[in-house]
């Protein structure tokens, strides 16, 4: 309901429309920076009694918490400036594109009058064109919109459905005096959303993967990996049916951990292709019948593309198409390819009758690294894998984990969460500095729940500034710093000692007081530590106080980066060479 909808002699507005329909859809606060031309339409923002303005310091950190917030919300909205605001902001949109977050861009123009007359107002490129930075759009949104006073309604709904349906990024451009322009009020809510599977093709899918099932030994001779897709898609409940129906061994992508409970005896670790655990890479490329659910096969998210998968015993779930074998089925969704799958998984382990059936017994992998390693000595200097064991072992139910593109996702990629971990990183678009802003959208999201933010010294350099949001929210969080003096991704790619991998060397442990940690209701704690005994006692003292902001300063040496990354590094090194005809094996 709009906040002025009491006020019967308010007109109703395409501002309000607009704000409603957000509301609709889930999102109780927009993410942005304020600009003149569309100070108008937040004035609506602000009115509204169920959705919130969250500010924060420039357009591309916004860009990224509305990406954060999406992703554990379902949905997001970001609100920018015409020009430089919208231009900032366009790689986090470009991200969200590419990894399937639905974030809704809206852009405050110039008004109607100043581009009937091409007047070159301030935010243009001077040629009296409107239309440039739409285009620029038009790459990394599903839908896109320029709102009138007569056609606002039906493209904020066409669009706002386009991006709850497909899961990406939307576009509207609202010029200063179309936000109040009078519009009626809706008569009926958005329209649902359709499962637009044929029958026939559902049959015809059910036929051919029950003949390929029925080919295997045993209901454990299946095993399932599930791809980021389940999650965009609202699929994970279906997964979890699937894999309990069995029960069936299941492993994830990079790219989806969390997706499924890692605490389970039948998770098998996550799986990176070559870089995989033992026990993963059998599990998965050796099993009797292979079910990849939502999996998209990336270089980041494949270990360089060295995935063994034979397509002759795989049932390959896209988003809105099937393969079985070599044969395609479409338009078939994923929740519902899934849900066809449970029956014959059902009907599969009801047949096994005689020796009871039971999971083997996990061995010891990569994937379930030891949560605490042998304590050093007191002045021995801090490792990678002391490290990451130290933070596994510190997460409880409920944390929000979100981790750097770099040492800090591939240190922590290795070892299991507990459950009801939600873990984020960004793989495939790998914007390094992003996770620090989607921190904080992840946790305003799902308020009360601990944000745990893992991310290199290079990386926080790049969007530090949204500390101050995470400060000024009181968000419950504990930032890990990896102080390894530069980008150490890079220099474990090519030139370890060259110049360019370098950054200027911060006192990490007074961002908190320069970011408003001082005037903090609970004011925010930060130590540096160079030992496994001083990170053990960070970690201890973060989880003491844990309504408040911890910063750990983590420093490892300048060269030395996880196992995984290591052997990333050394392909990516191969495949940006100009000798490179093909990836490694």
């Amino acid at each position: 309901m709009s906040a002025i909808e009491n006020a019967t002699s308010a007109p109703y507005t395409v501002g309000d429309h607009l704000v409603d329909r957000l509301a609709e859809l889930g999102i109780d606060r927009v993410f942005g920076v304020p600009g003149d031309y569309s100070l108008a339409l937040l004035d609506h923002v602000v009115a509204h009694p169920g959705v919130e303005w969250t500010g924060c310091t420039n357009e591309l950190n916004a860009g990224y918490a509305a990406d954060g917030y999406g992703r554990m919300r379902g949905i997001a909205a970001l609100f920018t400036t015409y020009g430089v605001g919208e231009l900032s902001a366009l790689n986090a949109i470009a991200g969200s594109f590419a990894e399937h977050v639905p974030v809704v861009h809206v852009v405050g123009a110039p008004s109607r009058a100043s581009q009937a007359a091409r007047r070159l107002v301030h935010h243009t490129l001077g040629d009296g064109d409107f239309t440039h930075f739409a285009g620029m759009h038009a790459g990394v949104t599903c839908a896109r919109a320029a709102l009138t006073a007569d056609n606002a309604a039906p493209e904020i709904d066409r669009v706002l459905t386009a991006v709850r349906d497909q899961g990406l990024p939307g576009y509207l451009l609202v010029p200063a005096d179309v936000a109040d322009a009078p519009v009626g009020r809706p008569s009926r809510p958005l329209p649902v959303t359709d499962d637009t599977s044929d029958p026939a093709v559902v049959a015809a899918f059910v036929d051919a993967a029950a003949r390929l099932l029925g080919r295997v030994r045993s209901v454990l001779d299946v095993t399932v990996l599930a791809g980021l897709l389940v999650h965009r898609l609202g699929a994970t409940r279906q997964l979890m049916t699937l894999v309990d129906a069995g029960p069936l061994p299941h492993a994830t992508t990079l790219w989806a951990k969390s997706l499924v409970d890692e605490s389970s005896p039948r998770f098998a670790g996550t799986y990176a292709g070559a870089g995989s655990a033992e026990q993963t890479r059998s599990a998965v490329e050796d099993a009797g019948a292979l079910i990849l659910a939502g999996v998209q096969f990336t270089d980041l998210n494949s270990g360089m593309f060295t995935q063994h998968i034979d397509r002759d015993r795989t049932i390959d779930l896209g988003g809105r198409s099937a393969h079985v074998g070599a044969a395609t089925f479409s338009p078939l969704e994923l929740p519902t390819a899934l849900a066809a799958l449970t029956a014959l998984i059902s009907e599969l382990a009801g047949r096994e009758t005689g020796a009871a059936r039971s999971m083997p017994t996990p061995q010891p992998t990569l994937s379930e690294a030891p949560s605490a390693p042998s304590v050093p000595d007191e002045g021995t200097a801090l490792s990678h894998s002391q490290l990451w064991a130290a933070v596994t072992a510190f997460l409880r139910p409920g944390d929000i984990v979100l981790a750097d593109q770099g040492t800090a996702f591939y240190g922590v990629a290795t070892h299991r969460l507990p459950a009801d971990v939600t873990f984020i990183g960004q793989p495939l678009w790998a914007s390094i500095g992003y996770t620090l802003p989607a921190m904080f959208g992840a946790c305003t999201a799902r308020p009360g729940r601990r944000g745990v933010l893992l991310i290199g010294d290079g990386a926080a350099q790049m969007t530090i500034q949204e500390l101050a949001s995470v400060i000024r929210a009181e968000l419950p969080a504990v930032v890990i710093v990896v102080d390894n003096n530069g980008y150490a991704v890079e220099r474990a790619i090519h030139g370890p000692t060259q110049p360019y991998n370098d950054i200027s060397r911060w006192d990490w442990t007074v961002a908190p007081q320069l970011f408003g940690g001082s005037a903090a209701a609970t004011p925010p704690h930060a130590v540096r530590v160079t030992t496994h005994s001083e990170l053990q006692s960070a970690l201890a003292a973060a989880e003491d106080q844990p309504r408040r902001l911890t910063l750990v300063q983590a420093v490892l040496p300048p060269t030395e980066v996880p196992e995984l990354l290591t052997t990333l590094a050394q392909a990516l090194a191969h495949a940006n060479s100009a000798r490179a005809t093909e990836l490694p094996r």
